[in-house]
């Protein structure tokens, strides 16, 4: 029913811009800061990837196929978007070569695959029924996914070309002053994780 379509999707849209778990939309802002409109096709390539990474874990998740403890994963996903806006600041003003984009492609789905698990333990008790009643859900949600990622992709891209059009900041500038934001965002959220005080 399309009732029903509405409320995972709207789960979906709201997972990744909870401005509360704000976890999801810095992995975005790493992953998008180096790359323009021109590369526009890139980018919804690597988004796509992430979501693809994002379900099928969830999907494991869902049928008890992958059991991992959250406090691993919620230590992870920090990992993951530390990981992504370092390799900014290493990367910044050098051209990226088609290797290094399927490179980024892989790592990008390994990410995914962490983030898709992070989301599990909350998105597995709604779910009930066959494993045909939660699969359509799971993919419901995944749609709410990708068309909420896609938005704050396009507002960073919108925001790099005002920074860099407007207010003539270098390319290599933007990258390194976003990347380092994110960093020192993300930091304190490993700093803070539960996994060093398990006993």
């Amino acid at each position: 029913m399309m009732s029903e379509f509405w409320i995972y999707f709207q789960i979906g849209l709201r997972h990744v811009l909870d401005v509360k778990a704000y976890d999801h939309i810095l992995f975005l802002i790493a992953l998008t800061v180096p790359y323009a409109f021109k590369d526009w096709k890139r980018v919804l390539v690597l988004v796509s990837v992430f979501t693809l990474g994002h379900t099928l874990s969830l999907l494991l998740s869902v049928f008890g196929i992958v059991v991992v403890k959250p406090v691993f994963i919620e230590f992870l996903i920090p990992i993951t978007i530390l990981t992504t806006a370092f390799f900014n600041l290493f990367t910044a003003g050098k051209s990226l070569k088609k290797e290094s984009i399927s490179i980024t492609g892989f790592i990008t789905l390994f990410f995914g695959v962490i983030h898709g698990l992070g989301f599990s333990n909350y998105f597995k008790p709604i779910l009930s029924g066959t494993a045909s009643d939660k699969l359509i859900p799971t993919l419901e949600f995944a749609l709410g996914i990708e068309s909420a990622q896609i938005f704050v992709v396009l507002i960073v891209l919108i925001l790099s070309f005002a920074v860099q059009s407007i207010f003539r900041f270098s390319k290599r500038d933007w990258i390194l002053v976003l990347s380092s934001l994110v960093i020192g965002v993300v930091l304190p959220m490993i700093i803070g994780s539960e996994i060093w005080t398990r006993k």
